[in-house]
């Protein structure tokens, strides 16, 4: 019932709502379109409008293509945020290029729907209550809109009031707003959300896709942590030039303790509001912990104690659904559909998930009898440690971890996921390539199988993981995906976690807020996790948790942006795999685990510059451009 209700709301945007012109051929737009007048002019209209805006909003969800933009559907190849970071690599398109990332055109697009459904509101009658609720969603959506443009671009043109098309091009042109008045004037549109906004709908399943007052505070926490961090962090790469020196782009580190107390408010808000907690908050064991963390994102229906705000899809085979788990599910459950196994999470991320006797630190994956981790290709004098199993090593993990990757040996949808990356010989030889080796007559595979449909690592095609994982996290363990737009798992935008998450980083950043409350958030989520061990607030920890608990929404890009740590990390960076072997060398055959480049990856370098996007249009809109584009 729930998934009808969503759907209904979203049809109704697809059937009435006025999407702006695009010619990016990724969008599904509707045919044919109501004139804006004829839908504008009773509440009914209005209300439709409304629910078309919710759809345009940038969601970096399931059918955001960071090439092209939001809604996308169609040979996107599940290209994603987590991609561009410390979380995954995608399999067929391992190496950057720049990629677009651009809300320039379709940001201004639908900030002048907002304008439009605003100026049409204030002519039709309503009550005075919904009156009151459409004047905070629609506050919500701009802020949400601005939002997405200024974390882009910085300082942006602010325009409340559509303009009226003249042939005089000069008075059309509106000059950049400073950053700072750009993330001041989201911060206010929240601030008047929070205020008109109701704090629950007609039925919960509405409350959760709807604005509400909570969802405006989340996205507050979010927003206000965002500019904080921007200003904290300006000095790690500066930039010179026009947009600078006007403070288009950048803000003095004076202005943080102010964004931290903005984000510590709204996140007080909500903790105490007493409307949200951690979905199953705790379990028996690790096992269990792991269980409910899947469910969490496999069924979020299932789990609304924990959204402020979410986006839903459509029933299977329409055009609201999705292909999350088409692209991403291993090749040995791939049902036919053509494009498997393309988020492929990195070993940096794998050991960044704790192990339960020594909580509070990274515990990275340990391959060697000597303890040390270290990259490289096989050694045959190194003493590597024997598995019996592949999934031997992993013994201990973060239920987190089982929850997120699927990893060698790992069980799912009823089958063994064989991920090997070659064999060792008796003789100390490899054999990395697609082949076999016979030893005590028994037939061994480089691969762990005889054909390809029996594995789904390594061998250098797309449909096969480059870092020894694949992704688990969201996938729906019961669909089908033997075509296209079979998935219907709905999105959790703004959860309860991240307000604890954030919370926790802005005390811990500034020496604000209540210390004791943040660290029974920090803490709160870890014993969702399995843990029994409390941990110290620190900013270690904080960000630490942050990355498992987050890992693969697409909060990750958006931290490396905003702490400024980007271009610190990827300077001629390539991203590393784990690769398990068969080695024949023993009187058992054993599993080894070699730590090395992702196989095929180049290296990657994020330029400073690209903290801010390129403008597009500058010639003719006459804005100020970003510096270095």
């Amino acid at each position: 019932m729930m998934k009808n209700r969503s759907f209904t709301y979203l049809l109704i945007a697809l059937l009435l709502g006025t999407f702006s012109s695009c010619n990016d051929t990724l969008d599904v737009e509707p045919k044919n379109k109501v004139p804006a007048e004829a839908v504008l002019s009773d509440p009914s209209g209005i209300r439709s409008y409304l629910a078309n805006m919710y759809y345009e909003l940038p969601v970096e969800d399931f059918v955001y293509f960071p090439r092209a933009g939001f809604n996308a559907r169609g040979n996107t190849g599940s290209l994603s945020l987590s991609q561009y970071g410390l979380e995954a690599i995608h399999s067929e398109w391992p190496n950057w290029n720049e990629f677009n990332n651009q809300w320039w055109g379709r940001g201004y697009q639908l900030n002048r729907d907002i304008n439009l459904l605003e100026e049409s509101a204030a002519k039709v009658d309503f009550s005075e209550a919904e009156r009151k609720g459409i004047e905070g969603e629609i506050a919500f959506l701009r802020a949400y809109t601005y939002y997405g443009l200024v974390k882009r671009y910085g300082g942006v043109p602010i325009v409340t009031e559509n303009q009226d098309y003249t042939t005089d091009w000069e008075s059309l042109r509106v000059p950049r707003n400073t950053e700072k008045e750009t993330w001041d004037f989201v911060l206010a549109q929240l601030d008047i959300a929070f205020e008109k906004l109701p704090e629950t709908r007609q039925s919960v399943d509405e409350s959760k896709r709807r604005a509400t007052k909570w969802a405006a505070a989340g996205l507050k926490s979010r927003v206000a942590l965002h500019a904080a961090s921007v200003a904290k962090y300006w000095d790690r790469a500066p930039l010179s030039g026009e947009a600078v020196s006007a403070g288009l782009v950048g803000m003095p580190a004076s202005e943080a303790n102010r964004y931290y107390q903005e984000a510590i408010a709204a996140s007080e808000a909500v903790i105490n509001s007493g409307q949200f907690g951690l979905y199953m908050s705790s379990p028996a064991n690790p096992q269990e912990a792991a269980k409910n963390y899947q469910k969490l994102f496999m069924e979020p229906n299932d789990a609304l104690t924990e959204v402020l705000f979410m986006k839903g899809y459509g029933y299977a085979g329409g055009p609201l659904a999705h292909d999350y788990d088409g692209w991403n599910n291993p090749n040995q459950t791939g049902e036919g559909f053509p494009h498997v196994g393309r988020t492929n999470p990195v070993l940096e991320l794998v050991d960044q998930y704790e192990s339960y006797e020594h909580p509070g630190e990274a515990a990275p994956i340990v391959t060697t009898t000597d303890g040390q981790v270290q990259l490289g290709e096989f050694n045959p004098s190194a003493e590597y440690l024997r598995f019996a199993s592949p999934e031997e090593i992993f013994e201990g993990k973060d239920a987190r971890f089982f929850a997120s990757v699927i990893h060698p040996g790992a069980e799912w949808k009823g089958t063994e996921i064989v991920i090997q990356g070659g064999i060792v010989r008796p003789d100390g030889s490899v054999l990395s390539t697609k082949g076999s080796v016979e030893h005590n007559g028994t037939t061994y595979h480089a691969y762990g199988a005889a054909t390809t449909n029996q594995y789904s690592g390594f061998d250098g095609t797309p449909n096969m993981t480059r870092t020894g994982f694949l992704m688990k996290k969201f996938l729906d363990e019961g669909a089908s995906i033997n075509t296209w737009l079979q998935s219907t798992t709905d999105f959790i935008d703004i959860r309860y976690a991240e307000v604890l998450l954030n919370y926790a980083e802005a005390v811990a950043e500034s020496g604000l807020g209540n210390a004791d409350l943040a660290a029974q958030g920090l803490n709160a989520i870890r014993r969702r996790a399995g843990h029994t061990v409390d941990i110290p607030l620190t900013l270690e920890n904080v960000l630490r948790e942050r990355s498992v608990e987050l890992a693969f929404e697409n909060k990750e890009y958006w931290d490396l942006i905003r702490r400024r740590t980007y271009h610190q990390i990827f300077n001629n960076y390539v991203k590393t795999a784990l690769v398990p072997m068969l080695d024949l060398r023993g009187e058992e055959p054993a599993y080894i685990y070699i730590r090395k480049k992702v196989p095929g990856a180049q290296p990657n370098t994020f330029p400073e510059r690209d903290y801010y996007r390129s403008i597009p249009g500058v010639n003719n809109n006459g804005v100020i451009q970003n510096p270095q584009h």
